[in-house]
Formats: C-alpha cells, structure tokens, sequence
C-alpha cells in the first residue's frame, strides 16, 4: 500500500503529513506535524528570505525527511505558497528543498502553486468529512501571508480566491505596537475590507450553508472559544463556535498584549504576536459571511491542504 508525503510550507509554518489510503478512500494518518519556521518574515518589507529564516526551514526540513523515509514514505509532494512567490532569492530555498527531498524520491523538490490551487487543495481536505447535505460550503484557508475563500460542494469548487492578506502579513505592516494603538486597528481593519472585498466579490458566498475554516488561527481560537486548558487536535477537529463566541475570543486577543498571550494554554509560541492580525481577518469573514449567508457558526477543521496534498498524490 502507497505510503505519501505531504509538505506544506507557507509564510508561518512548515507542516507535514505522512499518510496511505483507507479501505474507504479516505487518508489514515500515520503522523502530522507542524513547525514555526517564519520562512516568509520580512519577505513584504525586504522582498528576500532571511538567511535565518532559510535555515530554520531546512533543519525542519530535514527532519521531516527522517520521519519520512523511517515511515517508509514512496511518493512527496512539498508546496510553497504566498511567500516563496515574493522572494528574490527564492531560488537558494529550491535547491535546499530539492537536496533534502530527492533522499525521499527521486527529482522531488518545492513547488510553488498558484493562489487557485492552493484553494482547491484546502478545499478538498477541509470539506472530506462533512456531510455533503450541509454544503455548499465556504471554506476559508487563514494563513501567513494570503487567505483562501473557496465556494463548493460535494461535486468540487465552484469558485475560488485567494486575498493578498494573512495574519504574519497584516501584523508586519500594521499592527507594529503590543498591544495595538487604536489607530493602528483602525488602520489594520480598512486594509483587511480590501483585501477581501476582492474575494468576496469573486466567490458568491451568499448560497453557502456552511462555513469551516482551517489553518492554526481558525483552530487556535476555536480551543479559546471552548476554554482548552491546552491545545487537543482531537477535540477541535470538526468541532463548531459560534459567532458571537468567535467574536468575544478575536476581540479579546486583539485587545491583549503578547505576554498575556502567551499564557493562555492552548497558544502556541509561534502564534503569540500575529493572532491579533489573524483575529481582524476572522472578524471581517464572519461579519461577511454572517450578512451575506446568514451564517451563525463556524466549523473548524484540522484538515486542509496538507489533506488535498496527499489525497491528490494518491489519484
């Protein structure tokens, strides 16, 4: 039976996916993990990877390829998103992916994917499980540097944008103090309207019934939302928050400064100082969505691109 690998490294987080094929058609996970690598850090402002950055990814890199080729990987597909597309030396973090990944199979290196692409992928991972007469679905994939609003049912996606605008993105370039100025929300809020208005005058979001939401801060604040002394994957995986909870848990990060953060149990480390941006970018999807469709929850998924990575290797 094919065993698969899927990495997914964006602008935050480096993550990997070990998985085979069920007797359903459905993934059996054999092991999952996710690093704070901050590839993409200062790539808005200096339009290059750190030459830090670049290494931490490749020791964790590294590290996934061990665990990959003890779990007996055959096949990996690695994707780049929104950060590998801006850097200008992009090409040292190809040659590093393709040195390490090449012990795993042959000619494999780091793709970067189009925004559509990435959507598609999220999609298919997010909405596997559900109930295909809860859709149509909007699933929106919140990450570093770019967020996904993708519309579909069980047939597929019907359509799909992906906004110039993610948690790491938005804190770099507005929300500079902890905790954040007025001003500085103010000015944060306008830039987010922006952004999505692209993607929510692509997507008619109005005929969707349900919405998930996948990515570490959708996940992060659905633990907060259901007080998790610590972060359990299990318990969040498809659980659901309703909007004014969702709305309570983003404001009061907002409102926090990153020590008191980083107190809270189910934080992880490498989230502390961009949540707050993540939590703005969760208010306007839910203010949206809540207007246009009459949403009043939020599903949250663990699984996600990383999903549609592996499920597609295995077509």
């Amino acid at each position: 039976m094919t065993v698969v690998g899927a990495v997914d490294c964006g602008t935050n987080s480096i993550r990997l996916l070990v998985a085979k094929p069920g007797p359903d058609g459905r993934l059996v996970d054999l092991h999952r993990e996710m690093r704070v690598v901050r590839l993409g850090y200062g790539v808005d402002a200096t339009g290059m990877f750190a030459a830090e950055s670049i290494e931490r990814t490749r020791v964790a890199l590294s590290d996934y390829v061990d665990t990959m080729e003890a779990l007996g990987v055959e096949r990996v597909r690695m994707v780049a998103t929104s950060a590998t597309r801006d850097a200008s030396n992009r090409d040292e973090f190809f040659a590093m992916t393709a040195d390490l990944l090449g012990c795993v199979s042959t000619g494999a290196i780091a793709e970067v994917i189009t925004g559509d692409e990435e959507a598609r992928l999220s999609f298919r991972g997010a909405v596997g499980e559900l109930d295909a007469a809860d859709g149509p679905f909007v699933v929106t994939d919140l990450g570093g540097g770019s967020t996904e609003v993708v519309l579909g049912d069980a047939d597929g996606v019907t359509a799909a944008y992906s906004a110039d605008i993610g948690c790491v993105r938005l804190t770099e370039r507005a929300l500079p103090s902890d905790p954040p100025t007025p001003a500085e929300l103010a000015a944060a809020t306008e830039f987010v309207r922006e952004r999505l208005a692209e993607a929510f005058a692509a997507v008619p979001v109005q005929s969707a019934r349900t919405w998930v939401g996948v990515a570490g801060t959708m996940t992060t604040l659905a633990a907060l939302g259901a007080g998790l002394p610590e972060y359990d994957s299990d318990t969040i995986h498809l659980s659901t928050i309703s909007l004014p909870e969702l709305d309570r848990v983003c404001r009061n990060l907002i409102g926090m400064t990153r020590a008191d953060r980083a107190a809270l149990g189910p934080m992880h480390p490498g989230r502390v100082d961009v949540i707050g941006g993540g939590s703005l970018i969760t208010l306007e999807l839910a203010r949206v969505l809540s207007e246009s469709a009459g949403i009043d929850e939020l599903v949250v998924s663990e699984h996600d691109i990383l999903d549609g990575i592996a499920l597609g290797i295995l077509d």
